[in-house]
């Protein structure tokens, strides 16, 4: 039997994307409810704080500095990341948002305004002969900038839908208690536990991904009991399928010509795709259960930013793969 091609392989759901439909299929046929629903809820506070911990204590700032120098790569990713996503959201609502329920659209707005990957950022940029340490910068600060610019743009673009009767701090401080504080505990720990967490990266992979599956769990949980299925109709689902390609494809697209319009190097130009065309899935959820504590619709509106993470790691596989082969 011949072994799976390697670009073929690439396209593949990889083993945490498979863990995500499982947790999925689990959630819909074994629902958590009631006290128990209320452990997991408060466990899974507690997974958030120490999933955003370890990011702060893998995140080396000798890489940051490396690549402050490069400013202008750095501004237009995070341009990228939270103006050009979030515009190109709004941009798409006429089309968009007949199509499907207004929870998913929901989930797509709130996708638009997440910082951008860290892991897979750099690694696709490695793997396509990018500007790297620059990738680690930009990374870095877009996930880091995230823990503010997102809560503030949820509460100004999805206020009505989402946080209404909620002030401004009332939707930061719970991001600065669960995320922030933790992230900055883990980044004036990393000189002391910073070389156990660099050895131990692919141990703690496990926190990071079973801190996802817990909140995915929780969410889906509690939108099966409140009919998630029954509300979501076959053609919401084709169409949000159809948009998460379309907005990719878009942001793709815009990256790479305004990196070339401004003059990048090939390299910088690689780094400015991957960087500020992605979108967070490690974050992002963490950052729904926070933000939409009140939602019953959490399931949905995370919906959106599961499949077009699927999809963002398969299409820049494949780009990754063919920019190599032209540098």
């Amino acid at each position: 039997m011949s072994a799976i091609p390697p670009l073929l392989k690439r396209l593949l759901p990889d083993g945490f994307t498979l863990a995500l439909l499982i947790t999925v299929a689990i959630a819909t046929i074994l629902p958590c409810t009631g006290d128990v629903a209320v452990g997991f809820s408060q466990f899974t506070a507690f997974a958030i704080g120490a999933l955003f911990f370890l990011h702060g204590a893998k995140l080396p700032r000798e890489a940051i500095v490396a690549g402050l120098t490069h400013w202008r790569l750095h501004l237009l990713v995070l341009c990228c990341t939270f103006v050009m996503f979030p515009l190109l959201g709004l941009i798409l609502k006429p089309v968009a948002q007949p199509m499907m329920t207004p929870e998913l659209y929901m989930g797509i707005l709130f996708l638009c305004m997440l910082p951008s990957t860290v892991q897979s950022s750099i690694g696709f940029t490695s793997m396509a002969r990018g500007n790297v340490a620059a990738a680690v910068c930009s990374a870095s600060a877009s996930s880091f900038l995230g823990i503010f610019v997102t809560p503030l743009l949820v509460g100004t673009l999805v206020v009505k839908g989402a946080v209404a009767g909620r002030s401004a701090m009332d939707t930061v401080m719970p991001i600065v208690y669960q995320l922030l504080l933790p992230f900055i505990a883990g980044q004036l720990l990393r000189p002391i536990i910073g070389k156990w967490v660099d050895r131990n990266k692919p141990l703690l992979k496990y926190v990071d991904q079973g801190s996802i599956l817990l909140v995915v769990y929780t969410a889906f949980s509690e939108a099966v009991s409140e009919g998630l299925w029954h509300k979501v109709p076959l053609s919401s689902l084709v169409a949000l399928l159809v948009v998460c390609c379309v907005l990719l494809a878009l942001a793709l697209a815009l990256t790479a010509w305004i990196s070339k319009r401004m003059g990048f190097s090939r390299e910088d130009e690689i780094t400015i795709v991957f960087c500020g065309s992605k979108k967070s899935l490690a974050s992002g959820v963490p950052m729904a259960k926070v933000l939409f504590a009140s939602s019953a619709s959490l399931g949905m509106i995370i919906l959106p930013l599961m499949l077009f993470h699927q999809i963002q790691l398969m299409v820049c596989a494949v780009l990754a793969q063919r920019f190599a082969r032209r540098a």
